[in-house]
């Protein structure tokens, strides 16, 4: 290939292409999947919450209400969702419109999640947070109301907080607005 062919290929990459039927498809049901499974956990440990609250409580449970819920607001909500995951799941879901590989739209809210085609810090990160979220509700099945409520609502909190940051940050991004999280690619392209 000559010089000036490679040239012109990489100026073809650069311009913005139209999206794909296909890519609109990917990135759709990608953010779809991912949100349909955070909300199905809102919904599921909701009525656990809920539940709780129809106990006795007394100064111990209130007390582990507060500081749970504050404590998954900011670990779970701000730094893990609003900082980290929601950005990055939308930066694959925007990826996914743009270069729409038959698997990945097929598997788009796997894509999406960082569950492969991504640096291998990020899949070992993923497959571990997965082990230890597993294991936490385990633990958490095992517990008795009130006390599973008091942590569960904690979990809502975090939860529904990664929800409206997908649900701003997909906005931001195929809205036109200004959205530069990288995708974390495995070939460093995002």
């Amino acid at each position: 290939m000559s010089e000036g062919t490679a040239e012109d290929a990489q100026a073809s990459d650069d311009v913005e292409r139209p999206a794909s039927a296909a890519g609109i498809f990917g990135a759709a049901w990608g953010l779809a999947g991912v949100c349909a499974l955070l909300f199905f956990a809102v919904y599921r440990l909701s009525g656990m919450t809920l539940n709780s609250f129809a106990h006795d409580l007394d100064w111990r449970h209130w007390t582990l209400l507060v500081v749970n819920t504050l404590f998954m607001a900011h670990a779970e909500g701000y730094r893990g969702f609003q900082k980290g995951y929601s950005p990055r799941v939308v930066a694959r879901a925007q990826h996914l419109m743009a270069n729409p590989v038959p698997f990945r739209v097929a598997v788009a809210p796997l894509f999406v999640m960082g569950y492969f085609a991504t640096t291998r810090r990020r899949l070992i990160s993923t497959y571990l947070l997965t082990i230890m979220i597993v294991s936490l509700i385990l633990v958490f099945q095992q517990l008795t109301q009130p006390w599973r409520g008091m942590l569960d609502f904690g979990v809502v909190v975090g939860l529904t907080w990664g929800l409206v940051s997908i649900a701003f940050f997909a906005f931001r991004a195929f809205s036109g607005g200004s959205f530069t999280h990288s995708p974390e690619l495995p070939d460093g392209t995002g």
